[in-house]
């Protein structure tokens, strides 16, 4: 599967879309429009090895929740994330079985390099 989940008006999912220039053959999943589902969750959680690594400190909802002075757990991850599509860590690009997580420079190379191989 090839699949980006991003938000349309984010300066920085457009930015990277626009520097991986990708496919056709790759979804291009706009999360605030199309939520994404638990079942995708779980493909993006095993894929990544857990919940917590999808999940964004920086979301603004983060803060207002005061999640910072609680302890989470996995479910507690899985269950914000599909509650508001803010705390999933984005974009989050699958290339057939890799996943690449968030837009740090480092990140985006490395899913730059996958997705010219392929």
């Amino acid at each position: 599967m090839k699949k980006i989940y991003h938000l349309g008006n984010c300066t920085t999912c457009q930015r990277i879309i626009k520097e991986l220039n990708l496919s056709a053959d790759y979804i291009q999943q706009d999360i605030k429009s199309e939520q994404i589902t638990s079942d995708q969750l779980e493909e993006m959680a095993k894929l990544s090895g857990s919940y917590e690594s999808l999940f964004s400190r920086r979301a603004m909802k983060y803060k207002e929740l005061g999640l910072k002075n609680k302890t989470l757990n996995e479910d507690d991850y899985k269950n914000y994330i599909l509650e508001e599509y803010t705390f999933l860590k984005r974009p989050v690009l699958i290339t057939n079985e890799k996943i690449f997580v968030g837009n740090s420079k480092k990140i985006i190379e490395s899913a730059a390099k996958e997705v010219q191989n392929k």
